[in-house]
């Protein structure tokens, strides 16, 4: 059987979240927590030796042992059990117990220290990425804001040049080269941003590859010791007694049916969050975006607003389904991607009227409707934020608003 491993099983497709790393790292808190409870046992046990009877029966209903999973689990529920049917065991084992409880206790602090180094690792790396994702993404929004600025004053620049006057000319010339110039050098930074966050992203899938293999070693290690503690354990106390080794036998037999491939297959198939790193950023043109500015349809000023709404709301595709999707930019603001972002979300009602359809359109969501040109609508309720809900057919959704024209 192929073992699943760790660097494969736990990614997260947002490029901001570290959520498979997050189950990692529980994974092993909860193992710490289990090595504890184990210990706890053996050194209750070790007391309950010499007290006999009653105490046995109470430590092994206060061993523990939740956190665990799968196989392991099983086997540690199964000795507890037979612990309770032991009330006759004897003072002479409460030395080899704490002498097996100091050992587990070791090897949880060694991989305590072990974890540490590779957890600083990791917060280190994961700091840089979304350190350098804000800057790539607050040059991009400069770059944007350039560029505008940029073509706005070669448009005035034109206008001036037909209106004959010299002096007014140079000036917006002069302003127009100005305007160009910052727009190529943010456009230059922006590049060097998504170049840099790049190289952080590919190093912080190198660590996190690496400490995913470390991560599962340790994991290995822990049940294996474990397995292995209780197994000694168990050989401990049916030494003592015939009657106790019949009792202790069945304990041995659940242990034979603890895997350490099998309860960490468990694990991953059960708590795994993704297969796939994250994909890389890429680099986005102003212009290839926008190839027609003048002539832009409102298709394509409709998806950048929902697309940079999301962004900025942290919006992603765990909840994507029950977010109320971004309005598209209004005619009485230019500002376009940027306006209306943070504008209270207003509906209006207002009684059914019929509309024709301008512009064909897709539903992006469950809760938008498709519309094709030339078809008729009615609208049911117009929201300030641009998104209107609409009828056709008995259907029922959320069109764009300036995709209609009144009848």
């Amino acid at each position: 059987m192929t073992q699943l491993q760790f660097k494969d099983a736990f990614w997260c497709k947002e490029f901001t979240l570290h959520t498979g790393y997050e189950a990692l790292v529980q994974r092993l808190l909860d193992g710490r927590k289990m090595c504890k409870d184990v210990e706890d046992l053996l050194k209750q046990r070790a007391q309950a030796e010499e007290r006999y009877g009653k105490e046995l029966i109470q430590i092994a209903r206060k061993a523990g042992g939740q956190t665990e999973i799968n196989t392991l689990k099983a086997a540690f529920e199964r000795l507890k059990q037979q612990i309770e049917s032991v009330g006759n065991s004897h003072i002479q084992l409460a030395v080899m117990l704490k002498d097996e409880l100091k050992g587990i206790e070791e090897f949880r602090e060694r991989q305590k220290e072990q974890r540490k180094k590779y957890e600083s690792a990791m917060e280190r790396m994961q700091k840089s990425k979304l350190s350098h994702y804000k800057k790539t993404m607050e040059s991009k929004k400069t770059y944007e804001q350039k560029c505008k600025e940029a073509d706005e004053a070669e448009q005035s620049f034109e206008r001036t040049s037909v209106s004959g006057n010299q002096k007014q000319t140079e000036k917006s010339q002069n302003k127009a080269k100005q305007c160009r110039d910052a727009a190529n050098e943010a456009e230059n930074v922006y590049k060097q941003n998504i170049e840099q966050l790049d190289k952080v992203r590919t190093e912080w899938e190198q660590e996190h590859t690496k400490t995913c293999q470390v991560f599962q070693l340790q994991e290995c290690d822990r049940i294996t010791i474990l397995r292995n503690s209780l197994w000694v354990h168990c050989n401990q106390l049916s030494m003592q007694c015939v009657k106790d080794d019949e009792l202790y036998e069945e304990v041995r037999l659940s242990l034979e049916n603890c895997v350490v491939e099998s309860d960490i297959d468990y694990f991953i198939k059960t708590k795994m969050t993704g297969t796939q790193p994250p994909d890389a950023i890429g680099y986005e043109n102003y212009y290839s975006k926008e190839p027609n500015r003048n002539n832009s349809s409102p298709t394509q000023s409709c998806g950048m607003m929902k697309r940079f709404s999301g962004l900025l709301h942290g919006s992603s595709k765990h909840n994507s389904e029950s977010a109320t999707p971004s309005a598209p930019p209004l005619a009485e603001k230019p500002d376009g991607v940027y306006a209306s972002i943070f504008e209270n979300q207003q509906a209006r009602i207002t009684a059914s009227q019929d509309y024709r359809v301008l512009y064909d359109y897709t539903a992006q969501n469950m809760d938008e409707l498709d519309i094709s040109e030339g078809d008729i609508v009615v609208v049911i309720e117009e929201n300030e934020d641009g998104w209107w809900t609409a009828e056709r057919n008995g259907q029922r959704g959320f069109v764009p608003g300036s995709y209609l024209e009144k009848l």
